[in-house]
């Protein structure tokens, strides 16, 4: 299932595909990425995926093969119904951790077994006690889209409500990470059981390094210059680029900006700038040429293994295990979903070094 306009599914997906045991079968794309959200386009592939799963029993691709279940994307539980109308089993591949994933469980007891409203948590100070946090978790770092007003929070938490209807959950961690939380979720009998199977990472193998990029940096000493990246979906208004900018250049530092436009709200779409000028302040790539260079998408951990980058300033997805494994500091800037959360773990529940100056 690729989103719109997302073309690197193709080149990932065409590079592995040589291997025997996997076989890939593509479900119908839309061109037009501002006709979905982001569920409602993965709620339309229902009818879709039941068809497949369908012509995979009826029609196995190897003879004696036989479909034993489906893993599912966490934010795919719409597709539990098509393992239960075959009697397969479910399990959800977890991307976050497990703390966040017990959070997101107690959040969902909140809102559909306590009946409490929990946009009443929006700016509150008070602090939560959650199963799978050894410290209470103050409101404030919860993600925005489960205590807003109206029906999205609803929506969202309804998606994860689902989790328990399934086999197992695979989460993207490991014990030494997070074992009180882990711990916590194993002495849940009510709960499917939980299979930590991290540190998952995309391999700087699986990723073409532009030779722009890396000519560019070739040239750079070592560990010199900070790597600015937000992730996928991480994006600035007008307001916000002046002011990174200016930051950046203020500063006299060596650095790699990789700056994506917003997108429309709520729909799946990635953009790029076609002309950074467009969104920086006036004169500011000339005055930095030389020191810093800005580019729209690119590989993370290709950049962030060059020996010239010394530092990383990125939002807080996965809790960067795959990063600090490079040996990179790291400068958090938590924006979206539950990067906050994520923030907080790593200095209140896994202590880890903060450093300034």
């Amino acid at each position: 299932m690729k989103f719109p306009k997302d073309r690197a599914v193709d080149g990932y997906t065409k590079n592995i595909s040589s291997d025997s045991r996997l076989r890939f079968i593509n479900l119908p794309t839309h061109d037009d990425a501002t006709l979905f959200k982001m569920f409602d386009f993965i709620d339309n592939q229902v009818t879709h995926v039941r068809d497949i799963v369908s012509n995979l029993i009826n029609q196995p691709s190897l003879p004696g093969s036989q479909l034993a279940g489906l893993v599912l994307d966490m934010f795919c539980t719409k597709f539990i119904q098509v393992a239960d109308e075959f009697n397969l089993a479910a399990y959800v591949y977890f991307t976050s951790g497990a703390a966040a994933l017990g959070l997101f469980y107690h959040l969902v007891s909140l809102r559909f077994e306590q009946d409490e409203n929990l946009a009443k948590y929006k700016s509150s100070d008070v602090e939560l006690p959650v199963p799978c946090f050894s410290n209470p978790v103050p409101a404030k770092v919860l993600p925005a889209v489960f205590v807003e007003e109206g029906p999205s929070s609803t929506v969202f938490l309804s998606y994860f409500k689902r989790l328990t209807e399934t086999k197992g959950i695979i989460v993207n961690t490991f014990y030494e990470l997070e074992s009180y939380a882990i711990e916590s979720l194993l002495a849940d009998s009510k709960k499917p059981k939980v299979y930590p199977v991290g540190p998952i990472m995309k391999s700087s193998s699986d990723q073409s390094f532009d030779e722009d990029i890396k000519k560019w940096l070739d040239d750079q000493p070592e560990n010199s210059v900070v790597f600015l990246c937000f992730g996928t979906m991480g994006s600035f208004e007008e307001a916000q680029v002046k002011e990174i900018a200016l930051a950046l250049e203020n500063s006299g530092s060596r650095f790699l900006w990789s700056l994506r436009k917003p997108g429309p709200k709520g729909m799946i779409e990635l953009t790029e700038y076609d002309d950074f000028n467009e969104v920086l302040p006036e004169g500011f790539l000339e005055r930095t040429e030389g020191i810093g260079k800005v580019i729209g998408w690119a590989p993370q951990v290709a950049v962030l293994s060059h020996p010239a980058v010394g530092g990383f300033c990125r939002i807080v997805a996965e809790l960067n295990i795959g990063e600090r494994g490079l040996g990179v500091p790291i400068a958090t800037f938590p924006l979206y979903a539950e990067q906050q959360l994520n923030a907080f773990q790593l200095v209140k529940e896994l202590g880890w070094p903060r450093r300034s100056g």
